[in-house]
């Protein structure tokens, strides 16, 4: 398929319209209105935009990607919101991550959607809130689709396969102890009795290795006591940075923790898990029959959401993400429409 204007008039279009998660009404809009002008009938749910029929027959595969954004950082020497392009290369807030990916799943959904039925039901959602992994976002989709046969998540991967992805979970800890006058050593010093939690969660190994993804582990990373010089404080708090993967689930790796902490570790979320591809799914055999290199990808998407087998790829370069002066290139959507076409061509679900 021959890369059009009408991908870069919408991709720019896009990009004009501010999308900070959970700010993405007028930017849902326009695309509800853009679709709809194409005769591309969209659900919507919430700030989501859904097409094809979940009831439809055959097994259902998602292609997925967000429309939000993070805040611009501080470095932009153009405004974020005004796209400039020049030759090949499209400058914007989002345009990296992950407008070119909506607008390459969108191309490829128009031209392969009436080629695979009777193969395959082939959804497209354009979801919301991802940067922020919002309860508004693609979890409020989910109970819509029913069971996946699997999903393509649009990120920048530089169309290289991620099979497997670390998950997150960040813990609050309180350990309690007693306050007394620092002068008479009096008391129970809360932030001793944290060290040791400290040293312990240091010492923790996760010894079960991950073909794709980087060893599970838990930084402690933030840490408060204390307000006045002369008293032992009676309480000290910490917070846990925790990455699983494949071999180590959230809620696993929360049990472990806890057994060598005094602290009361509560957990922010469970629900930005890791995922890993089986070595017999269509969706690793599509990735073979494509001839793609596949990794493990230590960054989030929602694929860490999505209950489903899943693969991420998508054009652009994940180091571009949340940058000032973020790009994509128009090559890099062109082969990307060609690709995510091949691909859905070699799935056999």
């Amino acid at each position: 398929m021959s890369f059009q204007s009408s991908h870069i008039d919408l991709l720019v279009e896009m990009l004009s319209i501010p999308a900070v998660s959970r700010e993405e009404q007028h930017r849902a809009d326009f695309l509800e209105n853009h679709l709809k002008n194409k005769g591309l009938k969209a659900s919507r749910i919430h700030h989501n935009l859904l097409l094809g029929d979940p009831e439809a027959e055959g097994p259902r595969i998602l292609l997925n990607s967000h429309l939000d954004t993070v805040p611009p950082v501080d470095g932009w020497e153009t405004d974020p919101h005004k796209p400039v392009q020049e030759g090949d290369r499209i400058t914007a807030l989002g345009s990296n991550d992950a407008g070119a990916s909506v607008v390459c799943m969108l191309a490829a959904y128009e031209q392969m959607k009436d080629l695979l039925k009777g193969k395959m039901n082939l959804l497209l959602l354009i979801s919301a809130e991802e940067e922020v992994s919002g309860e508004l976002g693609i979890s409020s989709v989910l109970p819509h689709l029913g069971k996946l046969e699997g999903a393509i998540v649009g990120e920048p991967t530089g169309m290289r396969p991620a099979v497997a992805e670390r998950g997150l979970m960040v813990l609050d800890a309180e350990v309690k102890g007693k306050a007394g006058h620092a002068a008479r050593s009096e008391g129970e010093n809360a932030i001793y009795l944290a060290m040791e939690d400290i040293e312990a969660i240091r010492n923790m190994h996760f010894p079960h290795k991950s073909a794709w993804l980087p060893e599970a582990g838990a930084q402690v990373t933030i840490i408060s006591a204390g307000n006045r010089h002369n008293v032992v404080p009676d309480l000290c708090r910490y917070v846990v940075d925790v990455r699983s993967n494949d071999c180590y689930g959230n809620e696993e790796m929360l049990e472990m923790i806890r057994a060598v902490c005094e602290a009361d570790l509560n957990p922010r979320s469970t629900r930005l898990h890791p995922s890993g591809l089986d070595s017999g799914h269509i969706l690793m055999e599509a990735v073979s029959a494509c001839n793609m290199e596949p990794f493990g990808s230590s960054t989030l998407s929602d694929m860490a959401l999505i209950p489903f087998p899943a693969v991420k790829m998508g054009p652009g370069e994940s180091a571009r993400s949340h940058t000032a002066g973020e790009y994509i290139l128009l090559g890099e959507m062109e082969e990307a429409i060609k690709c995510y076409c091949e691909f859905l061509e070699k799935l056999n679900p």
